[in-house]
């Protein structure tokens, strides 16, 4: 019978965008690890998840059974197997090095432009706009050290004005026009864009469990736009859509349900 593995988008599902690991989530996840293995699979970098999800990282009940997938699982630290171990790194890959130099320094140009076009705009500004993860680019209008006030402004701001979306087809339209034909661009969380090499979307974080039985839980599921589109339909039937924390709390129990009777 194949192990059962069941990854988690972070930031939606396991906690509110941006915030803290959500304590309601940690009794529920503590009864799954009896049944299955856990991954957390994000656009986030390794320090961001770390900052977020650091109760659970250091959870003696959960970590044994957690695998990290930063980056959309293009990084990947498999559990520890003592107290004193911390996750061990095992796979990380350089989206600069895929490109190359002459397509990489277009790529960053025209985020760059981008971001001067958005600077008109009635939105805060706070700084730390292009976020090099390695093996992908995020790419947040307002800028990552916005504060919860900020985001929200912007928030209200793209639903009016539908910015985000307009943006996401002037960046495939230059990429196009750069022949830069090799890179895939997806909202990311409220505020931002996630750029990233063909294929090293979420189903990236597949190949480390082909022997297993996968299932996924993320917020960002219905609409190619969105960066969980790819996974959620490669594990369906067994996928969930969640719209935060509180849902994934009554996912998480059908999920026991479901393995439980499939292995009766």
């Amino acid at each position: 019978m194949s192990r059962h593995v069941v990854l988690f988008d972070m930031d939606g599902t396991l906690t509110e965008p941006r915030r803290p690991f959500a304590s309601i989530l940690s009794s529920p996840l503590k009864q799954l690890v009896q049944v299955a293995d856990i991954g957390i699979v994000t656009g986030s970098d390794l320090p961001l998840l770390q900052e977020q999800m650091n109760s659970i990282l250091t959870d003696h009940a959960i970590r044994y059974s957690l695998h990290v997938l930063p980056c959309n699982g293009t990084q990947y630290l498999k559990p520890p197997e003592f107290p004193s171990d911390s996750h061990i790194p095992v796979e990380s890959v350089s989206m600069q090095k895929e490109l190359g130099g002459v397509a990489w320094r277009r790529l960053m140009e025209i985020i760059i432009n981008q971001q001067l076009r958005a600077s008109d705009l009635d939105i805060p500004l706070t700084g730390q706009f292009v976020n090099n993860r390695g093996s992908m680019l995020n790419w947040c209008p307002i800028g990552r050290s916005a504060s919860s006030e900020e985001r929200k402004k912007f928030e209200n701001f793209d639903r009016k004005f539908k910015f985000r979306k307009r943006v996401l087809n002037e960046l495939r339209s230059e990429l196009t026009s750069a022949t830069i034909d090799n890179v895939t661009v997806k909202l990311g969380g409220e505020t931002s864009f996630d750029i990233y090499p063909h294929g090293w979307d979420k189903t990236y974080s597949l190949r480390y469990f082909e022997n297993s039985t996968v299932w996924f839980v993320g917020d960002r599921a219905h609409s190619p736009k969105g960066n969980d589109y790819e996974i959620f339909k490669a594990c369906e039937p067994r996928s969930y859509h969640t719209t935060g924390p509180e849902e994934t709390v009554n996912i998480i129990k059908e999920i026991i349900e479901r393995i439980e009777k499939e292995e009766e």
